[in-house]
């Protein structure tokens, strides 16, 4: 008779199952994304446009959102900082997990010198503390996007590299794992059976908090002027050109700031897990 372990089918790899604030943070995610990405089919205003005749206006239909201190619209401009947002998270999480998520297999899997290179490397990397990297390559090319989607990249790998790498030596040792070994079933096979079902969840929830990071990261540089230049629209360089004027467009200054904190809150509840 065969082994139960060949004829066993192979494991759905699905998902994980979302938790009741999974779906609320996924629904929040989702309307941003449908707000972003919508607004400019129906409402085609420039975002860069200045209109010095309607400095400040109050939201009407023509300015669902009102207009700023340089009469640009702020509906074109919020959403559009919310896909400059979204784009430079999606960016910067795929760009840092799918290394670390390699590296990390490959130094928990094969141990021995390999392992000890990419710990070496990844603890270069942490010498420097990661707001001062981003800084170091912001000042090298200044108001360049993509010096900024690299600098924050470099930093946010090292969270996957060194996670996976403590898991998969683990799983490595299990006996589920080196009987399939023993069978013949080759790497491939032995990653997507055993090892990414149980480094999924860890990846995805990883993959949430750092996208959280890379969004607040943009913003804070944008804030302080020293990440993207105007007439950029960009969350913390929106807050930074209407912080002088929250006493005329308080509805003005908040938009940013909403934006801002529905996004990270929507992230961090689409990380997050029901406390059992």
């Amino acid at each position: 008779m065969m082994p139960t372990m060949l004829t066993a089918p192979l494991p759905h790899l699905a998902w994980p199952s979302l938790s009741a604030r999974q779906r609320l943070g996924a629904l929040l995610l989702a309307l941003l994304l449908a707000f972003a990405w919508l607004v400019p089919w129906w409402h085609d205003a420039d975002p860069a446009r200045q209109q010095l005749v309607r400095i400040l206006e109050l939201p009407s239909l023509a300015a669902p959102l009102g207009t700023d201190h340089l009469g640009r619209d702020m509906l074109a401009r919020t959403a559009a900082a919310l896909r400059l947002s979204l784009g430079m998270a999606l960016l910067s999480v795929v760009t840092a997990a799918v290394p670390g998520l390699l590296f990390g297999v490959i130094a928990g899997w094969r141990g021995g010198w390999l392992d000890r290179i990419l710990g070496s490397v990844a603890d270069a990397c942490l010498a420097l503390p990661g707001l001062l990297l981003v800084l170091l390559l912001v000042a090298i090319a200044p108001g360049n996007f993509w010096a900024l989607y690299v600098g924050i990249s470099l930093v946010l790998w090292i969270e996957y590299f060194r996670v996976v790498r403590a898991r998969t030596r683990v799983l490595v040792a299990s006996p589920q794992l080196e009987a399939s070994r023993l069978l013949g079933f080759g790497p491939l096979y032995l990653f997507r059976r055993h090892l990414w079902p149980e480094l999924a969840p860890q990846v995805l929830t990883l993959a949430a908090f750092g996208a959280a990071s890379a969004i607040l990261a943009m913003a804070a540089l944008g804030f302080v002027s020293v990440g993207l230049r105007p007439p950029t629209a960009e969350l913390g360089l929106m807050m930074i050109e209407l912080l002088p004027y929250y006493h005329e467009a308080p509805w003005a200054m908040a938009q940013p700031i909403l934006a801002l904190f529905i996004l990270v809150f929507s992230l961090n509840l689409l990380a997050g897990k029901d406390p059992r």
